[in-house]
């Protein structure tokens, strides 16, 4: 099953009106009104569904160059899990560079779970990958929206459950959840105070992943100057720290 026909199932999804995130019907209304809170249940719900436990969901960063994984939360929410500092580091640089171009699922297991392994191995359409995390297994599943983001949403755990016939329909509740954050506005997105040239040009070598002093380099700023202007950046989307700050910035199109 190819990009469109995922999308495809997605819509026939909503046509149905079946929810693609568990018991809540997805009407226009409930799909527009979703807040990261609602996200992360609807994301645990898909979770139970596979026994998965823990799961992630992540933006592409933009740059060509820099592959970089966004996390937009986690299953730890509202704090941040250890292995999403993992996937957002350089072990999701390969993933990454799948996402761009296709839709196909990645799977990997550790050690100790050969049944695991046969289960995924047996899924077709998908294709094994190297550990996002030391130790464990999972599955990732790339999904596209709006404006071209792409992003990734992973689900962690050593006794997942997936079936062949199930995993077109869970890869579509996948997609339907990512264009709903991807679509998400801050409430007070008309007051939101402006954001400069330059603070966004800080964001945007962030979601890259570089440091404040690779930022001050490149930008030709102090150090203090670069992280003044992450800080002035962070506050002004009323993030808690400079990669839920990335995310939204993401989320808004405000870099791409």
């Amino acid at each position: 099953m190819k990009h469109a026909d995922i999308k495809e199932a997605a819509e026939a999804l909503f046509n149905e009106q079946r929810s693609p995130f568990g018991a809540f019907s997805l009407g226009s209304d409930t799909h527009h009104a979703v807040t990261i809170p609602d996200a992360v249940r609807r994301c645990r719900w898909i979770s139970v569904d596979i026994n998965a436990s823990a799961f992630g969901l992540y933006f592409v960063s933009p740059s060509p160059e820099r592959a970089r994984l966004v996390p937009c939360f986690d299953s730890d929410y509202p704090g941040v899990a250890v292995a999403t500092k993992f996937i957002s580091g350089a072990n999701g640089e390969d993933i990454v560079r799948h996402s761009r171009i296709s839709t196909e699922p990645r799977w990997w297991t550790g050690d100790g779970v050969a049944a695991m392994a046969d289960m995924f191995g047996n899924l077709a359409w998908t294709g094994q990958m190297a550990p996002l995390t030391p130790g464990s297994s999972g599955i990732a599943f790339p999904v596209h929206a709006d404006r071209g983001q792409c992003g990734l949403v992973v689900f962690l755990g050593s006794e997942i459950a997936l079936a062949q016939d199930a995993l077109y329909e869970i890869h579509a509740r996948c997609f339907s959840l990512f264009a709903a954050v991807a679509r998400m506005r801050p409430g007070d997105v008309g007051r939101m105070r402006s954001i400069s040239k330059r603070e966004l040009e800080c964001l945007k070598l962030t979601a890259n992943g570089n440091t404040s002093e690779e930022i001050a380099r490149l930008l030709k700023l102090s150090v203090h100057t670069a992280n003044q202007y992450l800080t002035q950046s962070t506050q002004k989307l009323n993030a808690v720290n400079r990669n839920q700050a990335v995310a939204k910035a993401l989320r808004l199109g405000l870099i791409e």
